[in-house]
C-alpha cells in the first residue's frame, strides 16, 4: 500500500447528502461552493454545551440549619429597624405608616395589627398566584411576634431621643432595614408577604418593579396619612436609600450566596474563549482527514 500522499478531492453532493447531520455535512456543503476556501481556514464550529443562554437556578450551598438561622436573624433585624424608625419619630417605612395609622383608629397592638395585614396581603396572593413558602410564613410570625418587645427594648435603650439620635435612629435603621431585607430573601425560602404582593403585581401586569413597588407604597402611605399615620423625611430617606443598600449587601456572597435571584446569569453560561490560529489550524486538519477517509472509502467502494 502506497504512502503517497494522495490530494484531497472535493466531495460530490450525493456524497455530502449521505453525511450525517451535523459539522460534517456543514463543511462539506461549503467546499463545494465555487470558490470556497479550503478547510483548513474553516472557523472552529462551536461545540456542544457553549450556547445554553437561559438562566437555571444557582444550587444553594448552605443547609437548612444555616439557612433557617439566617432566616429567623434576619427578620429579627427587619423588626428591629422598624422599631428604631418609628422610636425616630422623623416618619416610619411606607407600610408602618399604614400599620401606624390602624393602630392609632383601632386601639389594637402593633404586632396584632401588622399580623392582620398581613393575612390581608396573603389573601391578594390568591388572584395573583402566588406560593408562599416557610419565609413567608416566618415574616409574618417572627415580625408580629417581636415587634412588641423591640419597640420597647429601643425605648429602654433610648428613653428620650434628641435631634442627633433621632436622626441617627432613622438613618441606622434604614440602612439595618437593607442588610436584613438581603440576609432573609437571600436564603430563598420565599418571599415576605408585601414583597410577594409587589412580584406577583410585576408578572400579572407586565409593569417594571420600580413603577410597581413605587404605587404600592404611594397608596399604602396615603392610606396611613389619613388614618393618623406619622409621616416625615425619614420616610422619603427610606423610599429612596433602602434599594441601593440591599444592591451593595447583594455583594457580600457570605450573606447572600446565590444573590437575590437564585439564578446563574446567561452571559456567564456563555462565555467562552476565543479560539487561537492553531486551534483553527488543527480542527481544519481534522475536517481535511475526515474528508479524505470519506472521499477513499466512496472511490475505493
Amino acid at each position: 500500500m502506497s504512502t503517497t500522499a494522495r490530494p484531497v478531492r472535493r466531495p460530490s453532493r450525493r456524497l455530502s447528502r449521505r453525511l450525517p447531520r451535523g459539522p460534517l455535512r456543514r463543511q462539506a456543503a461549503r467546499s463545494l461552493r465555487p470558490g470556497a476556501p479550503r478547510a483548513a481556514s474553516v472557523a472552529m464550529p462551536e461545540t456542544a454545551g457553549t450556547t445554553a443562554t437561559a438562566a437555571v437556578p444557582a444550587a444553594m450551598p448552605w443547609g437548612p440549619v444555616r439557612r433557617g438561622t439566617q432566616l429567623v436573624l434576619g427578620l429579627l433585624a427587619f423588626t428591629w429597624s422598624m422599631a428604631m424608625m418609628l422610636h425616630a419619630g422623623q416618619g416610619g417605612m411606607p407600610w408602618d405608616v399604614l400599620h401606624q395609622g390602624l393602630v392609632r383608629s383601632t386601639g389594637l397592638g402593633f404586632g396584632t395589627v401588622v399580623a392582620l395585614t398581613s393575612v390581608l396581603v396573603l389573601l391578594a396572593w390568591v388572584p395573583l398566584r402566588q406560593r408562599p413558602g416557610i419565609g413567608t410564613v416566618a415574616n409574618v410570625a417572627v415580625i408580629s411576634l417581636a415587634i412588641g418587645p423591640c419597640l420597647t427594648f429601643t425605648a429602654w435603650l433610648v428613653p428620650d431621643p434628641g435631634p442627633v439620635a433621632r436622626i441617627a435612629l432613622a438613618v441606622g435603621g434604614i440602612v439595618l432595614n437593607g442588610v436584613a431585607t438581603a440576609a432573609y430573601i437571600g436564603v430563598r425560602l420565599g418571599p415576605g408577604p408585601r414583597d410577594g404582593l409587589m412580584t406577583g403585581l410585576v408578572q400579572r401586569s407586565g409593569a417594571s418593579v420600580r413603577l410597581v413597588r413605587t404605587g404600592i407604597e404611594v397608596v399604602v402611605v396615603l392610606a396611613g396619612i389619613l388614618l393618623g399615620g406619622t409621616f416625615g423625611w425619614a420616610t422619603v430617606a427610606f423610599a429612596l436609600g433602602v434599594g441601593p443598600v440591599v444592591q451593595a449587601t447583594v455583594r457580600w456572597r457570605w450573606l447572600v450566596p446565590t444573590g437575590l435571584t437564585g439564578t446563574v446569569a446567561p452571559a456567564a453560561r456563555t462565555a467562552r474563549p476565543t479560539p487561537t490560529d492553531a486551534d483553527l489550524a488543527r480542527r481544519g486538519r481534522e475536517i481535511s482527514r475526515a474528508l479524505d477517509t470519506i472521499s477513499r472509502e466512496h472511490r475505493d467502494g
